[in-house]
């Protein structure tokens, strides 16, 4: 599975984007799909996910009420809609996708494939 984002930009403090990752393949087949972000000097950190097992989204306390993640399956697409966005959210985004595992709930580590990513950064 290929997976290409867009969608990323330069907004102020308090703006919108939403970024979207089109899958080469089926995204309903994957165990789960993510959006992580890195900032320069920084780890990657998950964001958003819709895992299977979960029963819902989940997300990072940093981005809680801020930031949905949603998937088209149809489309082999999945979305991000960042609002209110911070300084802090500065960072490069990736979407991943989690490969399929048995017996148990995928985690960050089954998270395999990955985009090139797209940039977003937020000015004060």
């Amino acid at each position: 599975v290929q997976l290409v984002e867009s969608g990323g930009g330069s907004v102020q403090a308090g703006g919108s984007l939403k970024l979207s990752c089109a899958a080469s393949g089926r995204i309903s087949d994957a165990c789960g799909m993510g959006w992580f972000r890195q900032a320069p000097g920084k780890e990657r950190e998950l964001v958003a996910s819709n895992i299977v097992r979960d029963g819902g989204p989940r997300y990072a306390d940093s981005v809680k009420g801020r930031f949905t993640i949603s998937q088209d399956n149809a489309k082999n697409t999945v979305y991000l809609q960042m609002n209110s966005l911070k300084p802090e959210d500065t960072s490069m985004y990736y979407c991943a996708t989690a490969r399929v595992v048995y017996g148990r709930r995928c985690v960050r580590a089954d998270f395999d494939r990955w985009g090139q990513g797209t940039r977003v950064t937020v000015s004060s």
